[in-house]
């Protein structure tokens, strides 16, 4: 199990953050633009000795904290559990994505201003004395204005209270020979002092508006994991509470006694505590009375999802709010069971790309899965692909560097990779053109078999972490709709291409050892009958078939990192999301509805004829870059003739061996209807795009064999009709060319009547929260009949 942890207040130092502040200047001009001071003069020089005042220490630890995440998150392969040390459990909310960089900053600013507000108290570390030792000795000398504010270990506790109390258990402390060290702080943090200070808190975040954690995160309020609706109450909570550290670890290591954890601080403060913990004190024992059915309204609903305007102090009111928030993900609200979007899928799976839910949007062809489309997706905390197949590198370029500039470094977004079999240059550019700008994440669309430029890709960015386990930071999510192809991805990239790679200097000879130890594919999404490229296969059978196929294979290799299994193909409405999870899909992949979305990369006539379809106004057409082969494309039929017209080509194409074969009355049809120019004329241009490309071979092809020409003719058809489609010729609608599936028609339906029946109020992250959450309701009340017929 691997954790990471943040320090809080106390940790700051004249200097720090000075490596992190070269490697992330945008996101300290940002802090310093909140905050309204040079933050980084701060840290550095300190020149007006402020970096020890509350409302200037805490930012500034948040902000190095968050640098540290940014810097080292891309090394853990994955993360089981987040949380921090006061202060420092802000730093682990940001990283488990309930808050951006910015939300964060402004949270801790008016936290540290309300807190060096609150004056009068003081603070005192006590050590080598037990809590409940120290309890007997605070009532036996009638301290009752002190209280234990952090439980750190067994034996390393901290006062909180009343200076003048402060002052006096110093005294009696050393005096019985107990170590005791007054803290330099300006009030009693973490006491009933704090009362004021929290309340002002809760009304302040009143105003913000928290997203579902993508990992978990230990509360200090509870020592158990945060819920989505505890977040208001335990941060306001935290104020007054307790800081239970050694409890937080101690329920950690019932989990697992011996895990991993790593402390994201220049200087750690947490280590020795945390080492300390588990090489002396015990696993928690957790009560087994935890159950979906023993939880209630009056428990959640009021203590967690609605926080009473007035805060109670004191063990019993942390005590409940403990007891609210260990109630399990589903739990009974109203006499129903509550599923949250974030429950929904493989955690792991959303830990490894760093998104709020399990839910991707996949690439579509010549951008209409646009450089919009993913920069929207990104900022929702989502992941979206690109659509790079068609597109020329140098457009590429520019919307990688469109997207980066966007979503900086702290949003995922990924790339669609093609296959090109006939052209393996292009495909090798296009993993060159990655590697440059550092995209790791991308979609593998129409793989057969592993090619070299997708082994290159997977390979270069293997390295081994700081415990000798094998990583790669450039993940694959491979899009397959046969078990052979699964099979391909799942298996480690065949030996024969990792040699010639590392022969031609391509890869270290560490990453070639490495190579044996991963899959070729992150993850894999099993690709149902769907729009655009096809094989027509049924969900139902399909997924299962390649879960199967999953296990055995990563039971054979014993692969460290587990390689989830998500669904695409006639997603569109929530039942269709609910159902993927049902059968035990990691995520969900859409399509077919995100490109009639107002960020979608097509035309405006495009989506007017895509809003207006159904279920039933789908057909299946030959593909145009596999014409020859009889490779399926779904597309629209409703309202154009492009379907008939690409099945009739085929026919021809099928029956004939030459163009002057076929009748001439069919001949001239075709001229005129579907090319509306001479089959030499369209020659003359396939012939010069050939040329441009260097593509000689080809064209001496053609020459030779007749079938061959008239295939590279009819092939331009369906790079005509394509291209029609996305500039909305109006003139030449009946031919355009739109790949979609039943499930846009399905998502037309489900929002007939409503604001999105018009794709010009449908935007694709809106669309994508708007599915999880109605699916995750579905859920709720389909497990409540299930368990209450």
């Amino acid at each position: 199990m691997q954790v990471v942890v943040f320090p809080g207040q106390g940790s700051q130092f004249k200097g720090m953050g000075e490596a992190l502040f070269k490697k992330f200047p945008d996101v300290v001009v940002r802090a310093s633009d909140i905050l309204g001071y040079d933050l980084a003069a701060l840290c550095l020089d300190d020149p007006d000795n402020q970096l020890h005042l509350t409302q200037h220490t805490q930012p500034a630890i948040y902000v190095v904290n968050a640098l540290s995440w940014l810097d080292h998150k891309s090394s853990f392969s994955h993360i089981d559990y987040l949380l921090g040390h006061s202060l420092g459990e802000y730093s682990a909310l940001y990283a488990a994505g309930v808050f951006d960089f910015e939300t964060g900053l402004e949270l801790v600013k008016e936290r540290g201003r309300l807190m060096s507000e609150a004056n009068g108290g003081g603070m005192l570390a006590v050590l080598g004395m037990a809590a409940e030792g120290l309890q007997e000795f605070l009532g036996k000398h009638a301290l009752s204005g002190v209280e234990i504010a952090n439980y750190n270990t067994a034996s390393q506790l901290v006062l909180s209270g009343r200076q003048d109390q402060i002052k006096e258990a110093l005294y009696l402390l050393k005096e019985g020979n107990i170590q005791a060290i007054p803290l330099n702080v300006s009030a009693a943090f973490h006491s009933s002092y704090m009362q004021e200070a929290a309340k002002n808190f809760n009304q302040f975040l009143r105003g913000f508006n928290f997203n579902p954690l993508i990992t978990p995160v230990i509360a200090n309020v509870t020592a158990r994991p945060y819920e989505a609706s505890c977040v208001q109450v335990n941060l306001a909570q935290q104020i007054s509470s307790s800081v239970l550290w050694d409890e937080s670890i101690r329920y950690l290591m019932s989990l697992d006694k011996h895990f991993h954890f790593a402390e994201l601080n220049e200087r750690p403060v947490l280590t020795n505590m945390i080492n300390s913990i588990q090489a002396n004190e015990k696993p928690l024992e957790l009560s087994d009375s935890r159950s979906v059915l023993a939880s209630s309204e009056s428990q959640v609903g009021k203590k967690c999802l609605g926080l009473d305007s007035t805060l109670k102090q004191g063990k019993e009111n942390r005590r409940e709010i403990k007891d609210c928030c260990e109630t399990p993900s589903v739990s009974l609200i109203n006499s129903q069971i509550t599923v949250s979007p974030d429950m929904l899928g493989a955690n792991s799976f959303r830990q490894r790309y760093g998104i709020k839910y399990a839910y991707l949007t996949g690439a579509m062809y010549r951008g209409v899965a646009s450089k919009e489309l993913v920069v929207a997706m990104g900022k929702a905390g989502l992941l979206g692909f690109l659509g790079t197949a068609g597109m020329h590198l140098d457009e590429v370029e520019e919307q990688i560097e469109f997207i980066q500039q966007q979503l900086g470094s702290e949003c995922a977004y990924g790339m669609n990779l093609l296959c090109h079999l006939d052209n393996p240059e292009v495909e090798m550019k296009t993993v060159e053109l990655f590697l440059k700008w550092r995209v790791t994440n991308i979609e593998a669309a129409a793989f057969m078999v592993m090619t070299p430029a997708l082994v290159l890709y997977r390979l270069s960015g293997l390295y081994k972490d700081s415990h000798g386990n094998v990583e790669c930071q450039h993940k694959i999510i491979a899009k397959v709709s046969r078990p052979e192809v699964a099979e391909a991805f799942l298996n480690p990239p065949p030996e024969k291409i990792v040699n010639a790679l590392y022969e031609e200097g391509r890869i270290s000879r560490a990453q070639m050892e490495m190579s044996s130890e991963i899959a070729m594919s992150s993850d894999i999404c099993v690709e149902a009958d769907s729009g655009g490229h096809t094989d027509q296969g049924v969900a139902t059978a399909l997924l299962p078939a390649i879960q199967s196929l999953r296990n055995e294979i990563q039971r054979e290799n014993q692969y460290k990192q587990a390689i989830h299994i998500g669904l695409a193909g006639g997603i569109g409405t929530p039942q269709a999301i609910a159902a993927a999870f049902i059968m035990g899909a990691d995520f969900v992949l859409t399509g077919s509805i995100n490109q009639c979305t107002v960020e979608a990369g097509t035309s405006d006539s495009a989506k007017n004829l895509l809003q207006a379809m159904n279920i039933q106004d789908t057909d299946y057409a030959p593909a145009g870059d596999m014409f020859e082969l009889g490779a399926k494309v779904q597309v629209l039929k409703k309202g154009v003739f492009f379907p008939a017209r690409a099945n009739k080509l085929f026919m021809l194409y099928s029956h004939y061996d030459g163009w002057y074969e076929i009748p001439e009355k069919i001949r001239s049809q075709i001229e005129a209807r579907y090319f509306q120019k001479s089959y030499e004329d369209v020659w003359l241009e396939v012939r010069s795009y050939h040329q441009s490309k260097g593509r000689k071979g080809v064209l001496e092809k053609a020459e030779a064999n007749e079938k061959h020409k008239m295939a590279l003719i009819f092939r331009w058809y369906f790079s005509y009709s394509g291209a029609l489609a996305l500039k909305g010729d109006e003139e030449n609608r009946v031919d355009f060319q739109i790949h979609t599936g039943p499930a846009l028609g399905a998502f037309n339906q489900w929002v007939k009547g409503t604001e999105l029946d018009s794709w010009r109020k449908r935007h694709v992250d809106k669309i994508a929260e708007m599915l999880m959450q109605e699916a995750a309701e579905l859920l709720g009340i389909q497990y409540k009949k299930l368990i209450n017929p």
